[in-house]
């Protein structure tokens, strides 16, 4: 009976010792290393707030135009006598690039100019009858003076019509001298839409198209619409690369050289002109770019981790400790780049802010020897 009852008991020690060794298992420790690990993942990182420089850039597509280019119409109605340029043609500014007869001008001009020679012997009548009667005033009695009043009146009505002759002739010689159509600038001709003997004239009354196009292309306007967000950016002399589809493994540069200053009402995009050197004539207007535009914050903007940004569905914010608990503070955030983010908001600089912002983390939670 003894050796039952210790047979008993030994079975029972033996269970205690087998729960005691279950309970220190493999298992029982790797779930007690995770729960050591969750209480150390709620301790909270963070960081000093400061200002600093954010560096980015964008990719935004432009277009290359000439950086001058001119209709060339024919001022008044004519014929084409003689074309001297053609499409292709390089010329210079003054050059002569098209020659029109109009027979009638010269009629004109030729009426003209006997009007003058009239006047002009009018003219020359009424001053020497002046001159005589001057003279002769000049003895007490021989002339009175309304005669010599009227004398001079005439003499200065006389000049006063030579002077309007003069115009008019000027004027038919100055519209002649338009049957002459010369280049503005130098360029070259990009566009010819007639061909001699064409009856051509100001646009509506003769062709409707231009006699010529002519461009200049030794210098292009690299032209691009900035978005609205990146437009306080932007300044004169910022260095750009670009490139064309034409010549892939090519990258062109230039600097910005003109900012519209105002937002296009449709597009809410600011166009900036670039100048782009063509000496070479590799690029051609109307080709499409892909603009590289190098974007340099303010210094004085702060600058986040943008995983220390929280975007909740109450808005964003980032979450500052102060007096040993977490504040959600309102901010609106900048432009983002390399994992950083500018930030802007009621901030003042060397805050500490968490550096990994959860929902999880609460308005107003007390910290609790939580920071690391």
């Amino acid at each position: 009976m003894k050796s039952y009852r210790f047979v008993l008991l030994a079975s029972g020690l033996f269970s205690i010792a087998c729960l005691f060794a279950r309970c220190t298992s493999p298992v029982q420790k790797a779930e007690a290393e995770n729960q050591k690990t969750k209480e150390d993942d709620t301790s909270l990182e963070t960081f000093k707030l400061s200002k600093g420089q954010l560096s980015s850039s964008i990719k935004i597509p432009g277009e290359l135009i000439a950086y001058q280019q001119v209709d060339l119409y024919a001022k008044v109605n004519s014929f084409v006598k003689k074309l001297h340029a053609d499409v292709g043609s390089v010329v210079s500014a003054g050059q002569i690039l098209a020659t029109m007869e109009a027979p009638e001008l010269n009629s004109q001009l030729a009426g003209a100019e006997s009007r003058l020679k009239s006047q002009e012997a009018v003219y020359l009548a009424s001053k020497a009858t002046y001159q005589r009667l001057l003279e002769t005033s000049k003895t007490p009695g021989t002339v009175s003076q309304n005669d010599l009043d009227l004398a001079l009146a005439k003499q200065n009505s006389d000049l006063a019509q030579l002077k309007a002759a003069q115009a008019a002739f000027r004027e038919v010689g100055d519209t002649r001298n338009y049957l002459e159509i010369r280049a503005p600038f130098s360029g070259i001709i990009t566009a010819r839409n007639v061909s001699t003997g064409a009856y051509v004239g100001p646009s509506g009354k003769g062709s409707e198209a231009p006699i010529f196009t002519l461009q200049e292309q030794n210098k292009l306007r690299l032209v691009v619409s900035v978005p609205e967000l990146y437009s306080a950016y932007l300044n004169k002399q910022k260095e750009v690369t670009f490139s064309v589809k034409a010549l892939p493994n090519e990258l062109f540069k230039a600097k910005v050289a003109r900012l519209a200053g105002a937002l296009d009402a449709r597009l809410r995009s600011q166009r900036i002109e670039m100048d782009v050197n063509n000496s070479g004539k590799q690029l051609l207007p109307g080709m499409i770019t892909e603009v590289e535009i190098p974007l340099t914050g303010n210094e004085n903007n702060f600058v986040v981790p943008t995983e220390a940004v929280l975007n909740s569905t109450l808005g964003t914010y980032v979450i500052k400790v102060e007096h040993d608990s977490t504040k959600w503070v309102p901010v609106s955030v900048g432009r983002q780049a390399d994992g950083k983010s500018e930030v802007f908001g009621p901030l003042d600089e060397s805050v500490q802010l968490v550096k990994l912002a959860t929902e999880e983390i609460r308005d107003n939670e007390p910290i609790n020897g939580k920071l690391n």
